[in-house]
């Protein structure tokens, strides 16, 4: 009864998970057939409801996949510089590191890489955006905020399958093994078959499940808090605040698990790491502890930014695609600043 009340509350189905949703349109539909055959207008009211629920899932697709990109674009030479650093096995300043590719080809790949990025980017939204859904129409109240870092890993876990490939192919370019994205493909698979594009597979998840959670939970949280507080949807300039705490917290708590993924998605054919484990034992082993923090700079200022660009984009895309509920009447707002 609890739960049926706090969907109730919460209105229509504009912002329910597909799976509330396929629920609801069906008790619709079937309501709707009985009132047909009576000549009643039901199956007009629950074609409309479908209707803006679907452009509700496409627009949140949308507006991921223009959010990814922008930060993506906007960010990529910082992430250049970073996986270069990470790259190294033995010290090197910034002479080095341009050796590396040269100051020219720090956007090495960002074309390629952003044709994966917009569909895993959209397709983390398909998953996010039902389960965090899913999860504050089934946790308690004083535990709804958790959904967000449910919603996070469940969401990373499935677009791993688009980012790790387009990861790979990255960051073999971002090192300069490789000029041409295609050419990448084929050398890579070549010579390493098509496990190939799945190097360091382990890692990406080790890394990016518990940064998907932890990031989406933090802004979720601040986003969600600070509506609360002053009554009213966050604006542009206050969630790009949230996203680059939500960023900067979450990508120096992962800095360890970025450099271990780096390391063996641009080790190659030679086999250097055999798996995780491998990988951190020796680097610690070769290069000490403070090794497994190697390009925490550049990866913090990359991700705060990061956070940034991404949320603030997301809030501004999910604006111009995604149907907006009404905001409630005066009288309301009146009363909720009483209690």
């Amino acid at each position: 009864m609890q739960s049926a009340g706090r969907r109730q509350r919460r209105g229509g189905p504009i912002g329910r998970c597909p799976a509330a949703l396929s629920t609801t349109a069906g008790g619709d539909l079937r309501t709707s057939a009985s009132e047909a055959g009576r000549g009643g207008p039901g199956w007009l009211i629950a074609s409309v409801d479908e209707l803006a629920t679907w452009r509700v899932v496409a627009g949140n697709l949308l507006a991921g996949a223009v959010a990814g990109c922008t930060v993506e674009a906007a960010l990529f030479p910082i992430d250049t510089i970073k996986t270069r650093l990470q790259a190294m096995r033995s010290g090197g300043g910034m002479r080095a590191l341009l050796r590396g590719g040269g100051a020219g080809r720090l956007y090495s790949g960002i074309f390629g890489n952003l044709a994966g990025v917009a569909p895993a980017t959209a397709l983390f939204f398909a998953v996010y955006e039902p389960f965090k859904q899913l999860g504050s129409e089934m946790l308690p109240k004083e535990q709804e905020k958790a959904g967000p870092l449910l919603a996070g890993a469940m969401a990373g876990l499935v677009a791993s399958t688009i980012r790790v490939p387009t990861e790979v192919v990255k960051q073999r370019m971002q090192t300069g093994e490789f000029r041409k994205f295609f050419g990448a493909v084929k050398g890579i698979v070549g010579r390493e078959g098509p496990q190939g594009l799945f190097a360091g597979y382990g890692a990406f998840l080790l890394r990016d499940l518990p940064f998907d959670a932890i990031e989406f939970f933090t802004y979720e949280f601040l986003k969600s808090t600070y509506e609360e507080h002053v009554l009213r949807p966050i604006h542009s300039g206050e969630a790009a605040v949230a996203g680059a705490v939500a960023g900067g917290v979450t990508g120096l708590l992962t800095t360890p698990f970025d450099v271990m993924k780096t390391r063996l998605m641009t080790q190659g054919a030679t086999g250097q790491y055999q798996n995780v484990l491998d990988c951190t034992a020796k680097v610690i082993r070769e290069e000490g502890v403070t090794a497994l923090f190697k390009g925490w700079q550049p990866r913090l200022v990359w991700i705060s930014i990061g956070g940034c660009v991404f949320f603030t984009a997301l809030e501004q895309a999910r604006k111009a695609f995604v149907p907006q509920k009404p905001p409630p009447p005066p009288e309301e707002n009146k009363g909720k600043k009483k209690r």
